[in-house]
């Protein structure tokens, strides 16, 4: 018994050491991001379905805009009131791609990149399932989340954090950014990506810095779909 523990502390540290040494050797302006978002049905995790997903890749501070990609998803569950907020009504959703094709289109560009999320955990726990439903092959993905990155500062700021300070709206009014569309899976990631971009100069974290940089704010993670 005490092998095993001693054998699965030992496998985490080197994994976490391991993971250091990457985002230690890593630039920021040598690595590619991805922001993706999805829509869902829900905001529970374990019932929700996806109904779209957008992304966008950015590098060095810019967005490669011919890079972006859209999908809608077919859907058949119970919509809640995603039609309302998102515009995807049932009808639209029954001419959109099977969910397998679609992740399977997309995730190659969860390997070498880092994809950006704004409330990673949500959208990980979607993807998560999904992928088990769909049977994909395991994938280990690497991510930072704007969410967390704003929690970071306004928690310096604020013994109470004020309702709705770190949505994704808010967050980049308070960085003086444009309005933009909301609740459209390829504006939000359009949105999120220059959010992170405009959150690094914030944090006074420069292009020639290491990803390491990033890691007191808890905004870096692993997550393994599937």
């Amino acid at each position: 018994m005490m092998k095993k523990f001693i054998h699965a502390c030992s496998s985490f540290l080197f994994k976490r050491n391991k993971f250091r040494r990457y985002l230690r050797d890593r630039r920021l302006c040598d690595t590619t991001f991805v922001a993706l978002d999805l829509e869902l049905t829900s905001l529970d995790a374990d019932k929700s379905q996806i109904t779209s997903m957008g992304y966008v890749v950015g590098r060095a501070g810019r967005i490669a805009l011919s890079s972006s990609g859209y999908h809608i998803i077919k859907t058949n569950g119970d919509l809640g009131q995603s039609p309302v907020i998102h515009g995807l009504t049932q009808d639209i959703l029954a001419q959109g791609e099977d969910i397998a094709e679609a992740l399977t289109a997309i995730s190659s560009l969860f390997k070498e990149n880092i994809l950006l999320f704004h409330n990673a955990r949500l959208d990980l726990m979607a993807l998560n399932s999904a992928f088990k439903q769909c049977q994909l092959p395991q994938i280990e993905i690497m991510y930072i989340d704007t969410l967390q990155l704003a929690l970071y500062q306004l928690n310096k700021q604020h013994q109470v954090l004020p309702s709705n300070s770190a949505t994704l709206t808010v967050c980049r009014q308070r960085l003086d950014l444009p309005a933009f569309p909301a609740h459209n899976a390829l504006d939000d990631a359009l949105a999120t990506i220059q959010l992170f971009f405009a959150q690094l100069n914030e944090l006074g974290i420069t292009q020639g810095d290491g990803l390491e940089t990033l890691l007191h704010t808890k905004a870096v993670g692993r997550y393994q779909l599937g």
